[in-house]
Parts: structure tokens; sequence; C-alpha cells
């Protein structure tokens, strides 16, 4: 168990009141984590933390989880859920920037420039504006753990969602880029491509049949993914288990990217 044991450490996880980053701030918790579950409304938020504390209650007196709602495209409400994580827990250890945006699907010729500059904005601009609100703490104590939820979408062309597949291969090479900047202090930066996975985010993709045919019909496992099956990679990089491992991204996709 102490590879995967999260005791004592504190987890940001922005995307969390539902989906995929829901699923890992409730595997986080469960290998011993306090977590702060964020996305923009307040409401599914605290739902989730209460949920969670119900559930594995608290540790050392305190809440297992709380909420702090925060829209990942302002800086300053990045900044508040840093301020008031570290006035709650005293430090972040874990960083798990999975939320994500997607206004646009269709050919890059038809996107308009606030959509692009929407997409690149909250999908990648935001997670290094919030990187660099944590990583300080990290490298002056020669640990944490900073995870990226990306997609296999960032190693692939589409011409459905192009756009998104850019914004997704530029948190790829962010994570590349500061797991140099970070390794000689004992920081790791890894990345999670998940391929199609059942959630409310790709709803459009998984409830078209012609796309989910086409997606699970050349794949090994012939199905699309659970938000769980993705919170155990996640559990994986924020524990000692990948105290190895940086600047990786870790596919996990049912096979389709191996697969003719």
């Amino acid at each position: 168990m102490e590879l995967f044991d999260l005791s004592g450490k504190t987890a940001v996880i922005t995307g969390s009141s539902r989906g995929i980053g829901k699923a890992i701030a409730e595997r986080l918790a469960e290998h011993g984590a306090r977590v702060v579950i964020s996305s923009r409304k307040a409401a599914p938020c605290e739902e989730v933390a209460q949920a969670i504390n119900a559930r594995f209650g608290p540790i050392d007196g305190k809440a297992r989880a709380i909420a702090v709602p925060a829209n990942i495209g302002s800086k300053d409400d990045l900044q508040r859920l840093v301020d008031e994580t570290r006035a709650w827990a005293g430090r972040i250890d874990i960083l798990v920037c999975n939320a994500a945006s997607n206004p646009y699907a269709g050919p890059m010729a038809g996107i308009s420039d606030e959509q692009f500059e929407k997409i690149l904005q909250n999908n990648v601009i935001s997670n290094h504006w919030l990187i660099q609100m944590v990583a300080p703490e990290m490298l002056e104590r020669k640990d944490g753990s900073i995870i990226i939820v990306s997609s296999i979408g960032g190693l692939r062309g589409n011409a459905l969602i192009g756009a998104y597949n850019i914004s997704k291969a530029a948190d790829m090479q962010l994570a590349r880029n500061l797991a140099v900047e970070y390794g000689p202090s004992g920081v790791r930066v890894n990345c999670i491509a998940p391929g199609l996975i059942q959630t409310d985010f790709a709803r459009a993709l998984w409830e078209n049949p012609q796309i989910l045919r086409a997606t699970t019909d050349p794949m090994p496992m012939k199905r699309i993914g659970q938000p769980d099956e993705i919170a155990g990679a996640a559990v994986y990089l924020a524990a000692p288990a990948s105290a190895y491992m940086t600047g990786q991204t870790l596919v996990v996709d049912g096979g389709i990217t191996i697969a003719w």
C-alpha cells in the first residue's frame, strides 16, 4: 500500500464536480489525500465534497474534502483557489489540471478567433497559470506531482475537433518542458491522455452512433471508457509508485491508438 499511499497529501483537482475530475478526486481521497473540489458552479462542487466526506470521513478531525469554485479562465479565481487551499490545508502536494473546454467542432477553416482563443486559454494558458501559482512551494519542498489531463486527440489529427486536439498536444509539451525545469528539484509533471470516455463533456461524440461505432470497431477493447478508469492513472502519477516518472504522457484509451 505504501506505493499508492497519499496520506498527508493535499490535492487540488480542477473540473472535479463531474466526470473524470470527480472520479480522480474520489480515488485520491480513497487513498488518503485531502482533496479540493473545483469547477465554475458552487453547488455541484459542494455536493461532491459532501459525498466524499460522508463516504471516507474526516482526516485528523478535519474534512477530507472542501469545495472552492473557480473559473479556470480567470487568473484571480485561480489565485483564490490556491490561497483558500493553503489556508485550509497549509500546502498543496498534488495538482490535477483537468478542466477544459471545447466550444467548437468542425474544420479549422470555420473556427472563429474567439472560439480558438477560448480553447487555448482554458486548455493551455490556464494550466500554465495554475501551475505557476502552485509550483514554487513544491520546488521549495523538493516534492510534488503535477498532472495534466490531456487527450489522445493530442496525438492524432481530427477534422472534427482539431482545435481542441491542438490544445491537448500543447498540454503534453507543457508537461515535458516543465518536467525538465522542475526535475532537479524532485517535482514531477506528467499527462494522462484518455481516449473516448463516457462523460457529459464528450456526450456529443459517444451519443452519435456513427462516431461511437468508428471509435469502438477498431478498438481492441471494443468499448469506450468510464471516468473511474482514468482515476487509477491519476492515483499512480500522484503517488510514490511513479516516483521515477516525469515528462510523460500516460495513454489510457482501450487500445485505440495502437489499432489499425
